[in-house]
């Protein structure tokens, strides 16, 4: 980047540095700083040398200078008549500071002529600039270095008793040089010295002789001034007419007159201050004189009676002859009295008090309030003085010595020195005369009591002051009659007693009693002054006078009768001020301000500075009872009202129904036409204070009406109003932001959500909508020149109070306030008119973003810039809109700007950590403006490869040295800028900006720098760690997780690994799981308030860590993370950590860290179950953890209580019940099964909720609105509900005998409301998760005798058997509707159908006779759906269509154990089910048969080769989708699994179906042996054919299609090894095509045994059937004989075939049949073989059917 630090300071900066501006701080860094520039400040302007050719010589010869800048230097020191090293310096100085555009434009400029004159002049106003920050400098050096107070004061003083021997003689000759150099001119400084410059230089003489007079008044305060030095100063100054006699005054101009008129002050204070008077009063009092200076001084002593006799002619001698007459007075009270007489009468007639009071006022309104109070001190010692030696009523008008004194006691530390003091000394004296006419005149004992009070106890003071008055004054024209006189008339005595007031009884009054004595004065005027001795209270006369102007309000006596009042008001405003301890006892007073307030503003011509008074005595009770001053000011009819009740927002813009007040018409009537503002000034204030007084949302919703006026009628139009004083109009706007800016940062506790506006609503709109937004807007686009002009013009030495400092901080509040708007506006899709004009484009290429960006450049008040990057920020984030664009041209200029300002080591921290958080938001939002700021440039390289290079302008430059370890801890570099460097490197990690990553990542040392705080150690978590450390920590643990995530783990840069080894290594894992556990230990235990100081920080610490974890479980080798002990020290810190924060439900920031830590909790579980597994008992906290989740508040943790759910199935899954019973399994179903059984409820509730509201898609449930009686409900996957189903499902599996879960059903109605909420959701079609998961649940329980028993009784089958049918329909009729497109495991409601199919099943088989009834009805009420399903499997075969066949066969396989009830209750259907099971049977079986019908099938019904849903696990990792491309071999292989999927469904199918039949068809020993069967019971289930069947419904089930079952069952057992295991098509078989894939690699060796004893199931099943059914035809009678024959035969034979195939296919060894396992009854069944081996069950089987063809053959 450009040269950072220039080796010479310049003198701004060094101002900047001792206000403590900057970012040195420490005592020990400015006291380097003075020292190291403490002979600059000695020298003072002499520092600046005038040309030379020596060094002239010297620039020419440096080589460090460029050429360009050398002969540009030369041309400064032309112009400025300067050295040439130090043009050079300023030269170099300006262009690092002031300049305005890029190092590349520089060149351009210098060689243009007019862009170089146009620098040349800049760089001129920056060289004077910084000479009068130098003798600024030494201003405040002499300001603060005997302040007690002042953080630097010691420093301070090191200097100025360094500077102090030379000081003056130097400052001196400066001074005079300036007052008699001469004007330059274009022959001696070139031709740029125009008229104007001249002007320009002439401005700048006089200042600067005004600040050399200021330092040397400050000097002389503080140390003694020689005779002669005085004689000295007295000529120069009297040489130069107090500043009118200039050598250049025929330039001096209007705007100049404020800059001599200061000269003019500060020579007579030096002058004043130089004789020393406060010194002269002290001898003077001890009888010491011969002490003074000037006693033995005679010579000095004449010539200055010479010269001060010579004075009299500007009012600037005035302070001096006075002083001079009390020295000669005093001194030498003889010698010279003709002469001190006519001194004296010169001072008198130049109207010294006056003149005083006004210079007085002058100095205290423009500049250092230190030199003000200063001299304030001066003309105390010099008017005390006066006063005690001179009498008071030769001094001239005894108001202008009132006013006097009051500037002077205004100082802060004088009111309480004159209390100190005797009553009869110094201004004591004016306080007595003042007594002496009171109450005759009020107002001089008031304005002085009222400058006298400045802290409370001179409050306390003043109260007791007027509570204990001893005379009363009152003035007669003509003696009255009740007195009683003495012959002299000198003493007058009451003769009766006298009311003072005329009010009626009961009324406040003061009585003077009779026989009261008072002395008698005559006036001029022939009146008579009576002193009365009457002792009273003047707060009592005060109240008086108040209501005796309330009395007169409407007569001609008003204006008198308020000159009296006023002075009181201000006298009661300033007491309450001071100490509100005093208001109690004004409230007689303060009481009456409403009504006078009311009175006053009503009268024609209200009388304005009164009604101002009143504000203000309201506004000090504001500040302290709001509430109390709202309600009495209400009913005065002074603010602004609404007459009818203010509803919405359109209402209260369009002011509907709204009046002014009286207030309202005063502005517009009275203070607009005169262009004064003191009520105005007054009502702003009041306002203010009442809002930030905090009111309940009633009272803030009355002030509406006055918000209103000021948005609507004063700050769109106050700038045009007429003002007749300056620096008023800027004062108003100030007051009126300030008043919105209160309104916005109100808390919103307290206002309800309703539609009527508040306070903060009305604001926001209206600055977003109207014409205020606009002004605000003007507000803000005053630009940074302007103020930077105003700031210069003020005649000021820089202090607090001016015109500039008023602008700037009504900038800072536009910003701030505009700020907050954006902020706080409601969101919507309309670009409010206050956005547009934020961001659009104005006439002339100019936009306020533009000004925004531009007041980097503004110097004097480091929140400016601050703020209105700030505001940048915030538009940036939410406009949409281009800051880069907005700044057109000047982009680069103010990127070098900002980075030059980010750079300085001096530099405010603030501004520098604003511009960082502006950079971390333009990354993501600003693409254009992060660009031009990385400033990367692309290295030369071979084609096509793009490597990046740090532009000498990047942004990533500074953020690298901020970043760099050794920087840590030096001031320019302090933790928060370290925090915000690494949100910026975060930011860019976030947002990808690849080309940005990949120059930081290849930077030497940048991974090692940016892990260094990892590697801190931090204070524990009790003791205070500076939170933005927490923030820097969790950035840099979010860089490396991102890096490591998006990185393939190869690529990483090897220091990045290393730094991850060496973390490892460090044991910093355990660390910092420690430290988090702990971080979240403190966070709960601590109260609330301290907690959540840095509870963001906290949040932020944890998310990054557990963002760490979770990528551990996924990159253990990268992160090192591999070690069992250490992830199980790591998994048990985690739920301590989320079990200290669960466990305070009333604690929102605890429940939200648990959250969090819950969420990790649960991923560290699934992802380290093996760890977990043999790690301590996880269950029981978790326990404890649900415990407390479930009392928290539930909406808030909803989210977490699903986690802790899901946390508890997992553990349950990977630990069981840890070997033996828990402890808490109890407890822990109890809490279960009480969630349960609310959400079921309130599930119960928001479905009926939604069924009134109209049918919604579920779908669309989340966007519901939450009008519902409690929240919604919604069914989610992971919610609550069905979580906690599913772990109640767990605990129920986990506790076998049901010793626990009985006892807690009992307890809790859980299955009475799962069942209601099931039958609910099943009739409306809602809840497809919950449903799913109640019925999981549910068959759980139906797996043991007690759980059936439960489930049974609590009334399952009325909640599904006849809601079940609103499952299936309604939808489009036919078999397919239920076999939708979604695989078997998602979700659907034919999935809920099958599973109800299967807790029927489940059902009977546990409870058999005792279900048998609800069994029945269930099959009854469903039986369309039943048969519709047998079959569809002819016509669909997707897994969905198979799966239910399969759970229908099964249920029916159940209930055909009881054949006999079935065909008592339901005989047709029991017929219609035998002839669709023998029809299943057929299909089956062909299907089996033939893989190419099959596969036909599978390409025709689904539209492609796979089917959609998922494969059974087995064969899910074949389904990734692959590219046409890739080549027909793992499509093939997709396809073949897909083929086997379907193929073990259908064998699945067929089994279950024989298995049934064979309960429909005559046992096989009892129809063989059994002679006398009623063969009646038992219908023939198949044809007397022997064909095998083709595909086609028409075509019955025949024997045929049995031998054929037996035959492709035979046929799939005896080709173990052959590739087409599953498919008997011939071709295919005679073909062995090579693509054909083996066994192995479709199914497991467990699948395929179980595959095999599935088949030999069947056969066993179909012989069986087939030998029933065969010996039921033989034996019946109705069948022709010639059919029995045509029977046997083909039975023999084919029979005898299978034979031979099935006792070949034993002797190679096969699978035993799961018989047993799978039916339910033990008829005579071929056992079920043990572990010897198959051979005897296989026996029995051939045994079986040889004896059955035998019996045939016979």
């Amino acid at each position: 980047m450009a040269d950072s630090e220039i080796c010479v300071r310049s003198s701004r900066e060094l101002w900047t540095i001792l206000l403590g501006r900057s970012a040195l701080r420490e005592p020990a860094q400015i006291e380097a700083e003075l020292d190291r520039h403490w002979e600059r400040l000695h020298q003072g302007l002499s520092y600046y040398k005038p040309p030379s050719t020596q060094s002239a010589g010297k620039v020419k010869a440096n080589k460090d200078v460029p050429p360009t800048l050398k002969d540009f230097g030369l041309r400064i020191s032309k112009l400025l008549g300067l050295d040439e090293q130090q043009s050079v310096q300023i030269l170099q100085c300006y262009l690092q500071e002031d300049y305005r555009g890029t190092r590349n434009s520089l060149k351009t400029v210098l060689q243009d002529e007019r862009q170089s004159q146009v620098l040349l002049l800049k760089v001129s106003d920056y060289y004077y600039e910084e000479r009068i920050c130098l003798l600024r400098c030494v201003l405040l050096l002499l300001t603060y270095f005997q302040d007690e107070r002042h953080p630097y004061r010691a420093e301070y003083s090191n200097c100025v008793n360094k500077l102090e021997k030379d000081l003056v003689s130097s400052y001196q000759s400066q001074f005079e040089n300036l007052f008699k150099a001469e004007a330059p001119t274009w022959e001696t400084h070139g031709n740029f010295m125009t008229e104007r410059q001249v002007s320009r230089w002439f401005l700048q003489c006089l200042r600067e002789q005004s600040l050399l007079l200021e330092i040397l008044f400050l000097y002389y305060a503080y140390f003694e001034m020689s005779p002669t030095d005085l004689l000295s100063f007295t000529k120069m100054f009297k040489e130069q007419g107090f500043g009118l006699r200039q050598t250049n005054r025929h330039l001096v101009d209007k705007s100049m007159d404020t800059l001599v008129e200061r000269i003019g002050n500060f020579s007579s204070l030096i002058l004043v201050e130089g004789m020393d008077v406060d010194f002269l009063h002290k001898c003077a009092l001890e009888d010491s004189t011969e002490q003074h200076q000037f006693s033995n001084t005679p010579d000095v002593s004449k010539e200055m009676d010479q010269l001060l006799l010579t004075f009299g002619d500007i009012p600037h001698h005035g302070p001096v002859l006075l002083a001079w007459v009390l020295l000669r007075h005093t001194l030498k009270p003889d010698e010279s009295s003709p002469v001190i007489r006519k001194i004296g009468n010169a001072s008198l007639q130049l109207g010294v008090f006056q003149y005083l009071s006004t210079m007085l006022q002058g100095l205290g309104v423009s500049g250092n309030n230190c030199t003000a109070s200063t001299a304030k001190m001066c003309i105390y010692g010099l008017l005390s003085f006066v006063v005690t030696s001179f009498e008071e009523d030769t001094l001239g008008n005894q108001q202008d010595l009132i006013n006097t004194a009051c500037e002077v006691l205004s100082a802060p530390s004088l009111a309480e020195v004159f209390w100190e003091m005797k009553p009869n000394m110094g201004l004591g004296m004016i306080l007595d005369s003042a007594v002496g006419m009171f109450p005759h005149k009020i107002g001089p004992l008031l304005q002085l009591l009222t400058a006298l009070l400045s802290n409370k106890s001179t409050a306390k003071r003043v109260y007791t002051f007027l509570d204990k008055m001893s005379f009363y004054t009152e003035v007669y024209k003509h003696k009255p009659n009740d007195i009683v006189s003495k012959d002299d008339e000198t003493l007058w005595r009451r003769q009766t007693a006298k009311l003072l007031y005329p009010f009626g009884l009961g009324q406040t009054n003061l009585r003077m009693p009779q026989g009261v004595f008072g002395q008698v004065g005559v006036r001029s005027d022939q009146a008579y002054l009576v002193r009365w001795d009457y002792s009273y209270s003047s707060w009592t006369l005060f109240t008086c006078e108040v209501e005796m102007l309330l009395h007169v309000v409407s007569t001609a006596d008003v204006m008198a009768h308020c000159e009296r009042v006023k002075p009181i008001l201000d006298l009661v405003h300033k007491v309450i001020s001071t100490d509100w301890t005093v208001s109690d006892c004004l409230l007689p007073l303060t009481s009456r301000i409403y009504m006078l307030l009311q009175r006053l503003t009503s009268v024609i011509n209200p009388p304005v500075d009164v009604i101002a008074s009143c504000v203000n005595c309201l506004i000090a009770l504001a500040a302290r009872m709001p509430g109390k001053v709202w309600s009495s000011l209400h009913h005065t009819g002074f603010l602004p009202f609404a007459s009818s009740p203010l509803t919405n927002m359109a209402q209260c813009i369009s002011a509907e129904g709204m009046k002014a007040g009286n207030y309202g018409n005063l502005l517009v009537l009275i203070e607009q036409p005169r262009g004064e503002y003191a009520v105005t000034i007054a009502f702003l204030r009041l306002i203010t204070t009442l809002v930030k007084g905090q009111l309940g949302s009633t009272q803030n919703k009355g002030l509406i009406p006055c918000v209103l006026l000021v948005l609507k009628e004063m700050l769109p139009t106050y700038h045009k109003w007429r003002y007749n004083t300056y620096g008023v109009r800027e004062r108003i706007g100030c007051l009126i932001l300030e008043l919105v800016h209160a309104i916005l940062n109100l808390t919103p506790e307290g206002e309800d959500q309703v539609s009527t506006p508040t306070l903060q609503s009305l604001c926001i709109y209206s600055l977003a909508n109207t014409e205020a937004g606009q002004a605000v807007v003007n507000i803000m686009g005053v630009g940074v020149d302007t103020i930077d002009m105003v700031i210069a013009a003020q005649p000021g030495s820089g202090g607090s109070e001016g015109p500039g400092q008023i602008l700037i901080q009504t900038v800072k509040l536009a910003f701030s306030v505009t700020n907050n708007v954006i902020r706080l506006k409601p969101p919507s899709d309309v670009v409010s008119p206050l956005e547009q004009a934020l961001t659009q484009h104005g006439g002339h290429g100019t936009n306020l973003i533009a000004v925004l960006a531009k007041y980097i450049y503004h110097k004097h008040d480091p929140a400016l810039p601050r703020l209105a990057i700030q505001l940048l920020k915030r538009l940036a984030t939410v406009a949409p809109m281009s800051v880069y664009a907005c700044l057109g041209s000047d982009a680069a200029a103010i990127r070098d700007a900002f980075l030059t300002r980010l750079q300085s080591k001096t530099e405010d921290m603030r501004i520098k950590v604003m511009i960082l958080e502006f950079l971390t938001v333009a990354v993501e939002t600003q693409p254009g403006l992060i660009e031009l700021f990385l400033n990367l440039e692309v290295k030369d390289g071979s084609e096509g490869s793009k490597e990046f290079l740090l532009g000498e302008w990047s942004c990533l430059a500074v953020v690298l040295d901020l970043i760099d370890s050794k920087q840590q801890g030096k001031y320019w570099c302090p933790p928060l800028l370290h925090r915000a460097a690494l949100a910026f490197l975060l930011a860019l990690w976030q947002d990808r900006r690849d080309s940005a990553i990949s120059v930081l990542r290849t930077k030497e040392k940048f991974w090692e720098n940016l892990t260094t705080p990892l590697f801190g150690t931090l204070t524990s978590p009790p003791d205070t760690t500076e939170p933005c450390v927490l923030e820097t920590c969790a950035f840099v643990m979010k860089i490396i997780g991102l890096e490591i995530y998006y990185v393939v783990s190869g690529s990483l840069e090897q220091s990045l690994k290393d730094a991850l080894q060496r973390f490892s290594n460090g044991r910093r894992y355990e660390y910092w799981s420690q430290y988090v556990k702990a971080l979240v230990s403190h966070v709960a235990e601590t109260e609330e308030e301290e907690g959540i100081q840095s509870f963001s920080e906290t949040q932020m610490l944890i998310s990054a860590w557990r963002m760490l974890l979770i990528l551990s479980t996924s990159h253990s080798d990268v992160m090192h993370l591999t070690e069992d002990s250490t992830r199980l020290k790591l998994f048990m810190d985690v739920l301590d950590g989320t079990k200290a924060a669960l466990m305070v439900p009333t604690s929102v920031p605890c429940l939200r860290l648990g959250s969090m830590m819950a969420t990790l909790l649960l991923t560290l579980l699934k992802q380290w179950r093996s760890v977990v597994a043999t790690g301590p008992d996880v269950l029981s906290p978790l326990s404890l953890i649900l415990e407390s989740v479930l009392q928290a508040d539930q909406q808030l943790m909803e989210r977490t209580k699903a986690k802790v759910f899901s946390a508890l199935i997992s553990v349950l899954q990977i630990q069981g019940l840890n070997g033996g019973e828990i402890s808490q399994l109890p407890q822990l179903l109890l809490c279960v099964c009480e969630t349960v059984k609310d959400e079921a409820l309130a599930l119960i509730d928001s479905t009926r909720h939604m069924s009134q509201v109209g049918d919604v898609v579920p779908e669309d449930k989340d966007s519901m609105e939450t009008d519902a009686p409690r929240s919604l409900q919604k069914d989610q996957r992971d919610g609550v509900c069905v979580l906690a189903l599913h772990l109640a499902k767990e605990l129920c599996r986990a506790d076998e005998d049901g010793e626990h879960w009985v006892s807690v059903m009992r307890k809790v109605p859980v299955l009475p409301s799962v069942l209601s909420a099931l039958e609910l959701s099943l009739r409306s079609k809602h809840n497809v998760y919950f449903t799913e998961a109640a019925l999981h649940l549910l068959l759980t329980l139906a797996r043991t005798p007690q759980g059936a028993a439960a489930v049974a009784g609590a009334g399952v089958i009325q909640s599904i058997c006849l809601p079940l049918l609103s499952v299936y329909e309604g939808s489009s009729n036919g078999a397919s509707q239920g076999f939708s497109r979604k695989g078997q495991d998602s979700p659907c409601w034919p999935g809920v159908y099958r599973l109800c199919m299967s807790l029927m099943e489940s059902l009977l088989k546990t409870l058999r006779y005792n279900f048998i009834n609800e069994a029945l009805d269930f099959v009854g009420v469903h039986q369309e759906r039943i048969l519709q399903c047998l079959n569809a499997v002819r016509t669909v075969q997707s897994l969905v269509c198979l799966d239910e066949a399969d759970h229908t066969v099964g249920f029916l396989l159940q209930l055909s154990s009881f054949c006999k009830e079935w065909q008592f209750h339901l005989p047709k259907l029991l017929r219609d089910v035998q002839v669709n099971l023998c029809y299943l049977c057929q299909t089956c079986t062909y299907l089996l048969h033939s893989k190419k019908m099959l596969h036909h099938y599978l390409q025709v019904k689904n539209g492609e080769a796979l089917p959609p849903g998922p494969l059974p696990r087995s064969q899910r990792s074949a389904q990734t989708p692959s590219k046409e491309a890739a080549g027909g071999g793992e499509r093939e292989e997709a396809e073949q699994k897909a083929l086997l999927a379907v193929q073990c469904s259908l064998l699945k199918i067929l089994s279950k179906t024989l298995a049934t039949l064979q309960h429909f068809t005559p046992d096989c020993c009892q129809i063989l042996l059994d002679q006398c069967m009623d063969l009646a019971e038992y219908r023939t289930l198949f044809v007397l054919s022997f064909t095998t069947s083709p595909f086609d419904p028409d075509v019955p089930p025949s024997f045929g299609t049995l031998l054929a079952t037996i035959n492709v069952a035979l046929s799939m057992l005896g080709e173990p090894l052959s590739p087409q295991l599953c498919c008997f098509d011939e071709q295919m078989e005679k073909k062995k095509e090579p693509v054909s894939l083996s066994i192995a690699s479709l199914a497991s060796s467990e699948e395929i045994q179980a595959l095999k004893s599935l088949l030999m199931f069947t056969m066993e099943n179909c012989f069986y059937v087939l030998i029933s059914q065969a010996v039921r035809c033989l034996k019946d009678p109705t069948i022709l004989p010639r059919d029995k024959q045509r029977l046997k035969q083909e039975l023999s034979s084919e029979l005898s075939t299978l034979l031979s195939g099935l006792s070949r296919h034993f002797r190679r060894g096969s699978p035993s049949s799961p018989a047993s396992g799978i039916l339910p009854s033990s008829q005579t069944k071929p056992p079920t073989p043990g572990s010897k081996g198959s051979h005897e069950g296989q026996e029995t089987i051939i045994q079986l059917v040889q004896a059955f063809v035998r019996l045939v053959q016979r």
